[in-house]
Order: structure tokens, then C-alpha cells, then sequence
């Protein structure tokens, strides 16, 4: 990766996009030295390709396969190749949701990023907006980190925290994270296009 070229991105998703949205318009403003290159979806419709095909950005669906959760073998392998073809040098995951194995994570090794509504390590998994205010915690928030092989266990890359107010409901509390999730993402994308940071252990220094 050269130090005076934009870092290129590979963005993956299932839904809306909204976190695509915010690192792409960010990217398109100069704020984050990096170029979205490619998005893929596992789902035909989903609003993230026609977000991406708005900003000219080469956007396809590709079959996940046989599994609900994660990409089957054949489809891993499509994947793989179409990110390298385009010369993606860092996977962001934009509410892609499917669990990415083995082939996948070494194929781009410490080059995967993900967001996840809470502070991690709490309360990882699905729906970790609800998982908070059941437990009743105060202050929850989101987390960037690095995919691993685990369920939300990577290393931390950059976190900010969202109050839980008295009169919260499931729903009012996941739109304020989201609008958190659109300052966060961009900014640790903007870390890692900068190409200073390292990794020490758990923690991710720069």
C-alpha cells in the first residue's frame, strides 16, 4: 500500500447502508483519504447497491449460497476474487449480515473492519441495542474493530459512547446510535487510510 494513494475500500452489505453512505460521502469530501472501489451485496434489492450505483461506484450482488448466516465455499471464493480483482486493500462492513470464515479472514488478514452498536465487549451479537436497555445500563454507544474469528472480538479500533435516556424505547435508542455509528466509522477509516496504526497485542495504537 503506498502512503500517497488512497487506500481502496471493498464495502459489504445487506440492508440500508447508511454506514456506506457516511464513509463514502466522507471519502468523497476529502475527509478520509481512501476510495470506495467495490460494494457487494448478499441480498439483490438491498438499498446499499443503489447508493453505491447513485455515486458511480460498481456495485453487484452476489449469491451468498446454501447457508443463512455465512457464505458458502463456492460463494466465499466469488467474493474473494471480485474484492481482489479490484485491488481492495481494506473490507469495511457496512451491516453485512453474514459471519465470515476462515478463507475469507486469511484471504484479507488484519485488512477487515466492522462497526457494532455497543461498547464492546458488551454486549456483542444481534441486536445489542436491545441487550443494553434490558440490562439497564446507562451508557451504551458503538465500537470499530478489526474482524476476527470470533462473534464481535476483534481488536478495538475506536469507540463512542451514546447516553441511555429514561424514556428510551428499543427503537429510539438504535436511531441514536446510528447517528453515532456515521461520525465513528469515518473517522476510524480516516486512522486507517493514514496507515500509522499498528496493532500491539489487543490494542490498536496510532
Amino acid at each position: 500500500m503506498s502512503e500517497t494513494t488512497p487506500l481502496r475500500l471493498g464495502i459489504l452489505g445487506s440492508g440500508r447502508g447508511s454506514n456506506f453512505v457516511a464513509v463514502a460521502d466522507a471519502c468523497a469530501a476529502g475527509a478520509v483519504k481512501a476510495q470506495p472501489c467495490l460494494v457487494l451485496s448478499d441480498v439483490e434489492n438491498a438499498g446499499i447497491l443503489g447508493h453505491a450505483r447513485t455515486r458511480q461506484i460498481p456495485a453487484r450482488h452476489i449469491p451468498p449460497g446454501k447457508f443463512r448466516t455465512r457464505l458458502d465455499d463456492e460463494a466465499e471464493q466469488v467474493w474473494i476474487h471480485e474484492l481482489q480483482q479490484a485491488g481492495v486493500e481494506l473490507v469495511v462492513l457496512a451491516g453485512f449480515m453474514r459471519v465470515l470464515k476462515g478463507n475469507f479472514l486469511n484471504a484479507f488478514a488484519g485488512r477487515i473492519v466492522n462497526i457494532h452498536p455497543s461498547l464492546l465487549p458488551s454486549f456483542p451479537g444481534l441486536e445489542a441495542w436491545k441487550q443494553a436497555l434490558d440490562y439497564g445500563v446507562k451508557v451504551t454507544g458503538c465500537t470499530v474493530h478489526f474482524v476476527d474469528s470470533g462473534i464481535d472480538s476483534g481488536p478495538i479500533i475506536g469507540q463512542q459512547s451514546v447516553p441511555v435516556l429514561d424514556g428510551d424505547t428499543a427503537e429510539s435508542l438504535h436511531e441514536r446510535i446510528q447517528l453515532a455509528e456515521h461520525e465513528l466509522y469515518p473517522l476510524c477509516v480516516a486512522r486507517l487510510a493514514s496507515r500509522s496504526m499498528r496493532i500491539q497485542g489487543r490494542r490498536v495504537i496510532g
